[in-house]
This record gives C-alpha cells, sequence and structure tokens, in this order.
C-alpha cells in the first residue's frame, strides 16, 4: 500500500515530456498543416464531421425566438453567443503573465509567449507550460464545435529556414500536447511561420514576446 502511494505520489510530481518526435505523426494524425483559411476549413469540415465533430448549431441550446426572423442574423448571433462564453473562459483561466485572451471577429485568440509554456533554454514543454497547456486543453474539449489554428512565431532570425523550422517545432509540440490530452486533431491546422507578424518591436524584451504560439479559434459553422 505504501509503496503503491509512492508510486502515485511520484508520477504525480512528474513534469510532462514531449514524446519522441519519431512518434509525432501518429500523435498528429488528422491535422492539416496549412494556414486556417475559409476555403482550408470548408475542406476540412467534412473530415471533422466524419470524426463525430458537430457545428455550433448542432451543439448550442437554441433559443426558440431564432425559429422567427432573418435566419442568417440568427445564426451570427448564435455564433457569437458561443464564442463569447468561450473566451470568458479562456479569459478568465489565463489570467496568468505572458498569456492574453483576444476577439478577432467571431475568432478567440489565445496568446502563448514562448517563455511562458516552454523550457528557457530547451525546446520542451516547461512545468508553467504543462499547466497553461493542461487549462486551454480543458476548455478547448468543452467548447468543441470550433477549429484550432496552432501557428508558431519566432524574432527576427537570419536564416528563415531555421526560422520556419523553429517556429513550426514550438506549433507541433504544442499541437501534440493537446492531442495527447484528448482535442481532437481533426480540428487543428498547424503552422510555423518563422519571424512574419511581429507583435513587439524587435529590441531585447520584444524578441522574447515575439518568440510566440499563437491559437486562432474559430466556430464551425
Amino acid at each position: 500500500m505504501v509503496a503503491t502511494f509512492a508510486l502515485l505520489f511520484v508520477s504525480g510530481c512528474m513534469s510532462y515530456r514531449s514524446p519522441d518526435r519519431s512518434t509525432w505523426s501518429t500523435y498528429l494524425y488528422g491535422a492539416s498543416f496549412t494556414d486556417m483559411t475559409e476555403t482550408a476549413r470548408i475542406a476540412k469540415k467534412p473530415i471533422y464531421q466524419g470524426r463525430g465533430g458537430k457545428t455550433v448549431a448542432e451543439v448550442s441550446d437554441q433559443n426558440p425566438g431564432m425559429e422567427y426572423g432573418d435566419k442568417n442574423q440568427n445564426e451570427s448571433a448564435m455564433y457569437v453567443e458561443y464564442m463569447s462564453e468561450l473566451e470568458s473562459a479562456l479569459y478568465d483561466a489565463l489570467r496568468r503573465p505572458g498569456l492574453s485572451v483576444q476577439r478577432a471577429g467571431t475568432d478567440v485568440v489565445v496568446i502563448l509567449v514562448r517563455d511562458a509554456i516552454m523550457e528557457l533554454n530547451a525546446p520542451e514543454i516547461s512545468a508553467d507550460g504543462d499547466d497553461n497547456l493542461g487549462t486551454i486543453a480543458k476548455i478547448l474539449k468543452k467548447y468543441d464545435a470550433t477549429f484550432v489554428e496552432i501557428a508558431g512565431y519566432t524574432d527576427s532570425m537570419r536564416d528563415t529556414n531555421a526560422a520556419r523550422a523553429f517556429s513550426l517545432d514550438m506549433a507541433e509540440r504544442v499541437g501534440v500536447y493537446l492531442s495527447r490530452y484528448g482535442v481532437k486533431t481533426a480540428r487543428m491546422f498547424i503552422v510555423g511561420r518563422g519571424s512574419a507578424r511581429p507583435i513587439a518591436a524587435q529590441d531585447e524584451w520584444g524578441r522574447l514576446t515575439n518568440r510566440r504560439v499563437e491559437l486562432r479559434i474559430s466556430p464551425v459553422r
């Protein structure tokens, strides 16, 4: 009994470690390695639905009043309400350094600065990252009528190929984590954008901010 308790205690204290890279394709099977454009979402929707995925309309509690009036306006209101609930859940749970939740139209964007999710000097999920990504995984599983684009970014680097590879590694590493914790890969788009789209100056502090992973969450219509 004591030995069993000790084993459970040690297991509970063990930090997360990404599986061997050779297995990543297994964990990410079903994910799309492309930008989450409207065309890509339309193409992915039958695959998503074929694996049990549902649209926002299928999971939302329909207001009886929505049977009347303009259909497009009613559907738009439904998407806004669903995504507003998701945004609030993420915002309340992620009030931590290096994390931010933003609205972009109907979509919700979560910005994860690299230092908030990964080891300082190693390409590995940190203890804080395990906690942060675990929280995100739980919320994504609850609000599962959504597509998720996982995009990695770096600071300015001379070698653009290295920057893209580094940013893709971050995005894939996060994708593997979410997959292992129950987020369906049929929802995922994974890309590495290198040093594109900086959100801060390329000075000492800004470079730390530009090294990041962004989760763009979009409703399945």
